[in-house]
């Protein structure tokens, strides 16, 4: 099939490429002059495990292509995906701007029918306004409304989105029209050779569904931040509590892990806009309210254990700091935990010299050089000379340290574990102080050898 995907972001990018994996013949349309160009020389823009090999042999192959003409790239697809950002408004809710303007576009160069699918997370109701702007372009051009609009949510996981695509849990297509229907199931076949997980429903739903997902998603992450609080008070294990209840078939074993909050591209901007929606509406989602309300506290909580052990004046205090972004698997630094850490950390007066396998370079473009903010070359670099290691991100490479070169290197054998990542009993072993989230802290004592 003949397809255009609108946008080379982080959906559009994965979209098209495994799109063309699957033989389909792709342009990838983006009015960033720079972007393209860098990758028809096969640079990545974002780190996603697998992405970059998938270009490169599709554009190789010439299956995919990448171009700043519109008109090429309308003229090319059958399908027309929309996958530009809806980043949010000043209150909150999804900004349709970049949206709009992509099916304009289509719209006034459309030749025959066209298939327009928003791939972006859209507002309920986004379809319908993208059909009443092509509609309108259409008419005055004099020309029929010869096309269909249907919602193709996506729910890729970054750090494996490429998998998540190729082998989808499930494909939702939001459709009024069957010719559309039928085209999508056409485009959708190959992925589904084991078993059907195609689902059918109307334009209005499959739009909140995406929505639903990741509130649902994020309510479960601050659901047991919230619990990991009460434990400490109560002198009861999160990691226990989490087996405990993950076992249930009914709650399940996923987005249990009690830590410094989630962050990235997509939780907290579509808590915001299903928040905004439901005020738009008259209907207040005030489980919602909370969810958003716990993360931001939750942002606080190493700092609040920092400020316990050292004091509130970190003066010529030094801390490393494991993790950069939002989630491991990717460099996206998106709203992540470690931005509000960091921050609190240099408005106290402490130095900072921060790791991250993958995102170095997007921190230092977020966080901009200022004082007492470094970048360590290794993990282990991170902790000489620091006063305590502040563990933000789960990397897997931080998950078997070597725990008596890290008690040596430290100035001081104190840990802050955001994302309990260690067993108690091991560093009280290895003569660390350790102050993880919903556990007793383990108080310093000499490491004992067998």
């Amino acid at each position: 099939m003949k397809i255009t995907v609108i946008g080379t972001g982080y959906v559009g990018l994965v979209t098209g490429a495994c799109l063309a994996e699957m033989g389909n013949q792709v342009v990838c349309l983006d009015l960033d002059a720079q972007r393209i160009a860098a990758l028809n020389r096969g640079e990545m823009p974002i780190h996603e495990p697998g992405l970059g090999d998938v270009v490169a042999r599709n554009a190789q192959a010439g299956r995919l292509r990448f171009t700043t003409d519109i008109d090429t790239a309308v003229a090319h697809g059958l399908l027309q995906f929309i996958a530009v950002g809806t980043p949010p408004s000043e209150d909150g809710s999804a900004d349709l701007q970049h949206v709009l303007a992509a099916a304009r576009a289509v719209a006034e160069r459309m030749q025959g029918y066209k298939l327009i699918i928003n791939k972006s997370t859209v507002p309920v109701g986004t379809a319908d306004a993208v059909a009443k702007e092509v509609t309108q372009e259409l008419a005055a051009r004099g020309l029929p409304p010869d096309f269909a609009v249907v919602s193709n949510p996506e729910f890729l996981k970054e750090g494996s989105a490429v998998q998540d695509f190729m082998r989808p849990d499930r494909v939702i297509v939001g459709s009024d029209n069957e010719r559309a229907t039928a085209l999508m199931r056409t485009l959708y076949a190959p992925f589904m050779r084991n078993r059907e997980r195609l689902i059918e429903m109307d334009v209005r739903s499959a739009e909140f569904t995406k929505y639903a997902a990741n509130a649902m998603l994020a309510t479960r992450i601050s659901f047991m931040n919230e619990l990991a609080l009460l434990a400490e008070k109560l002198g009861a294990d999160i990691e226990q509590v989490r087996t405990g209840i993950g076992t249930d078939p009914r709650i399940g074993t996923h987005f249990l892990y009690a830590g410094t909050g989630y962050g990235g591209s997509c939780f907290p901007k579509d808590v915001r806009a299903l928040i905004q929606t439901g005020e738009s509406a008259g209907q207040p989602l005030q489980i919602l309210q909370a969810v958003q309300a716990v993360n931001q506290r939750q942002k606080q909580v190493l700092i609040d254990k920092i400020v316990a052990r050292f004091g509130p004046d970190l003066q010529g205090r030094r801390f490393a700091l494991w993790g950069l972004a939002f989630k491991p698997g990717t460099d996206d630094m998106r709203e992540a935990p470690s931005l509000t850490v960091i921050e609190q950390l240099l408005a106290r007066g402490a130095e900072v010299v921060a790791y991250d396998p993958q995102a170095m370079l997007q921190a230092q473009a977020v966080l901009s050089p200022r004082p007492h903010l470094y970048y360590a070359p290794q993990a282990d670099a991170a902790l000489v000379g620091a006063d305590a290691l502040v563990i933000v991100t789960e990397w897997k490479e931080f998950r078997s340290p070597d725990f008596a070169h890290m008690a040596a290197t430290l100035k001081q054998p104190v840990v802050f574990d955001g994302r309990n990542l260690f067993e108690p009993d091991t560093m009280r072993t290895a003569g660390l102080e350790y102050h993880p989230v919903g556990r007793a802290a383990v108080p310093f004592v000499a490491a004992s050898h067998p």
